[in-house]
């Protein structure tokens, strides 16, 4: 069991996910900066309910699986401002979680296994294919990778990165997420966002 700090957000990080944070909040600020002097992550949970700026009337209900977040990068453009790049790596399940010093969560959990590295099976390729042609349109239109909503290496040929990666982009429900976060087989999670796209029809 290990305890963490927590960085609530009403979106899910996924493992391999490209997240950017603005910082500015006293409670975050000093996190951070510790994590970027020891070289520590943090954990990111997402907001079942409540805000992610911190309210007098509080409210916060977390969820109960989350992702590590490890900074790559960082400025300081003022003081009291931090600019984050960061990328997902373990998934925890969250035990336990408290409010600490200035209203920073801490939270105790348990890591969970990372994803086995399994091919995308035939039967589902049009999903990879699909991601692999968006990746190639953002190239082709030259948006920056720091701008890309992934980070590379763009690991095509894995069920995992590519189910964790529409899992990101899709609008899927707050719950949905957490249940697909939570899955141990990543083919099984890309079948449901397989399935989610071909009843939609956003595969040709």
């Amino acid at each position: 069991m290990n305890a963490i700090p927590l960085f609530p957000l009403s979106t899910t990080l996924f493992p391999a996910g490209a997240l950017t944070l603005r910082i500015f909040e006293v409670r975050y600020l000093d996190m951070i900066k510790k994590c970027i002097a020891d070289g520590t992550e943090f954990g990111v949970v997402t907001l079942i309910s409540g805000s992610e700026v911190r309210r007098p009337e509080g409210g916060e209900e977390l969820a109960t699986v989350g992702t590590m977040a490890r900074i790559e990068e960082w400025s300081s453009p003022m003081p009291a401002l931090l600019h984050l790049r960061c990328v997902g790596t373990s998934r925890f399940h969250l035990l336990s979680s408290a409010k600490a010093k200035y209203g920073l969560w801490m939270g105790n959990t348990l890591p969970l296994a990372d994803d086995p590295l399994v091919p995308v099976p035939a039967s589902l390729q049009r999903s990879a294919d699909a991601l692999g042609k968006l990746i190639a349109q953002l190239q082709k239109d030259r948006v920056p990778v720091a701008e890309m909503p992934f980070a590379p290496p763009f690991r095509l040929d894995e069920s995992a990165w590519v189910a964790d990666r529409w899992c990101e982009l899709l609008p899927l429900g707050t719950e949905e997420k957490l249940r697909l976060l939570a899955l141990q087989d990543p083919v099984w999670r890309l079948e449901c966002v397989h399935k989610f796209m071909m009843d939609r029809g956003l595969m040709s």
